[in-house]
């Protein structure tokens, strides 16, 4: 699921002209070459270095390929003479790109004692990013501007969270959202205008009966249900009252997870919803066959939550390779204290194991609610350390990006009555001002939680959205 992106790439131009003659020029394109091969050393997405443009012409018609071209997933541009403003105009209003200003020069320092000017007319990275940037301004044009000396660790990591972030959106213009059964009735925050939510962010949201589920977990075999046991296996604890090879629980929540990963490959999605006022057909409420399915890649929301269940993929593709990881959440009860108040987040089932801390146990237990069989789940901790809470919230026929950072904890005495994964964090700047200003601003109950994507790459992630965002704390 997140590894079908070898192919994808962002190009870098550099912008000059042609004033200063081919000898200069032919010194541009030698110092683009070398800073192309460090950023793509240091990039999680291949660099693929173009040209040196100087013309209006040469512009545009690079970036109609950009446009056109399904691999590459956004620009990187660096003036590195002064490359004038008006030549950028006619293209860059036609880019549909993600852009990132790289403002740096090939040099670090001044040569004091051999400084001329034919080196300053080189070396003008200082005015000629300026003047890009007033061009960028005039045209409305969103980017990204980093700024600083290209071989520097920040600004490469920079340059590969925005990268991260430009194959998210990518990702996004692709994406399919299977609804498993319609929204949680009743309930506000999990409906929305899904026109509006593919104008903006390009993914398609659609409904299935329960019955299309059905019939997909009706051809699974006893073959794959063993062989998915045997993973189940290795990767996690079984508790023993299910390990009996009779045991329908565990068989069964298998089976859930194979007709729903058939289905959702079938129709090229990757991202899903279920509900559990909706099981017809379904002996259990899908725990474990949800868990491992987002462990792989798929966003999730529960109760019908598209918008959450896209924010969910979105940020596991950002955060593709890294440590930790990203998950469907939701604030499920507080924990006031004088000392520091904190947040107990959990869901009923459906929290992704890719951020888990210590033992990882497949149970089996009674639920309360859906009406169903027990369901399977694994049951885990949150692993202690930063992260952040995000939602995208619809105000009607628009959107908006609402972010709070956390930092976790483990929990501070055993809950042996709560077989459910779950995590404890305190909210930044604490508990009573990031839900108050929370629900000022429409926030949902419903949270994509991650270890590994930062607030930059969010705020980059909604500017290319074309989306408010905001930061609680």
């Amino acid at each position: 699921m997140i590894s079908d992106f070898k192919n994808k790439e962002v190009w870098l131009a550099i912008g000059s002209q042609k004033l200063y003659g081919k000898e200069t020029l032919d010194k541009v394109d030698h110092n683009a070459k070398q800073i192309a091969e460090a950023l793509n050393d240091s990039n999680s997405i291949s660099i693929v270095y173009k040209s040196v443009v100087t013309t209006t012409e040469e512009i545009t018609a690079l970036i109609k390929k950009i446009n056109y071209e399904d691999d590459c997933i956004g620009l990187i541009v660096w003036m590195h003479t002064f490359s004038p403003g008006k030549m950028w105009l006619n293209g860059l209003k036609l880019l549909q790109k993600p852009l990132l200003h790289l403002h740096t020069q090939f040099n670090e320092k001044i040569p004091w004692s051999k400084i001329d000017m034919d080196f300053m007319n080189l070396n003008q990275s200082a005015h000629g990013g300026r003047e890009f940037g007033h061009a960028c301004a005039r045209a409305k044009v969103q980017r990204k501007v980093v700024v600083g000396y290209w071989k520097d660790k920040a600004i490469l990591k920079s340059i590969d969270q925005w990268s991260r972030v430009a194959l998210a959106y990518a990702d996004s213009q692709e994406m399919r959202i299977a609804r498993f059964g319609d929204n949680m009735r009743e309930v506000s925050v999990t409906e929305g205008d899904k026109v509006s939510a593919q104008l903006q962010f390009g993914y398609r949201v659609d409904g299935y009966g329960m019955g299309d589920l059905v019939a997909y977990i009706d051809q699974v075999t006893s073959a794959e249900i063993t062989d998915l046991i045997r993973v189940y296996d290795e990767v996690y604890r079984i508790e023993e009252s299910l390990k009996s090879e009779n045991n329908f629980s565990l068989i069964e929540a298998a089976r859930i997870e194979l007709g729903m990963r058939a289905f959702l490959i079938d129709g090229g999605f990757s991202a899903f919803t279920t509900t559990f006022e909706d099981l017809t057909g379904l002996r259990q409420l899908p725990g474990i066959a949800v868990q491992h399915l987002m462990a792989t890649g798929y966003g999730f929301g529960a109760e019908g939550d598209w918008k959450t269940a896209a924010l969910v993929r979105s940020m596991k593709v950002m955060s593709m390779g890294q440590s930790g990881g990203s998950s469907f959440m939701e604030d499920y009860t507080y924990h006031f204290d004088e000392m520091g108040s904190k947040v107990l987040g959990a869901h009923m089932l459906e929290i992704c194991p890719t951020v888990s801390h210590g033992f990882r146990t497949i149970e089996c237990h009674p639920l309360g609610i859906g009406g169903k069989e027990n369901p399977v789940r694994i049951v885990f901790d949150i692993a202690p350390g930063d992260a952040i809470n995000a939602s995208i919230v619809s105000t009607g026929d628009s959107f908006k990006l609402l972010v709070n950072p956390v930092t976790v904890e483990l929990p501070e005495k055993p809950m042996p009555n709560l077989p459910v994964a779950r995590g404890l964090w305190m909210p930044h700047p604490d508990l009573n001002t990031a839900a108050r200003l929370w629900i000022e601003e429409g926030g949902s109950h419903h949270t994509c939680f991650s270890q590994n994507v930062t607030v930059s790459m969010l705020q980059d992630f909604a500017m290319m959205m074309d989306i408010p965002c905001s930061v609680i704390g």
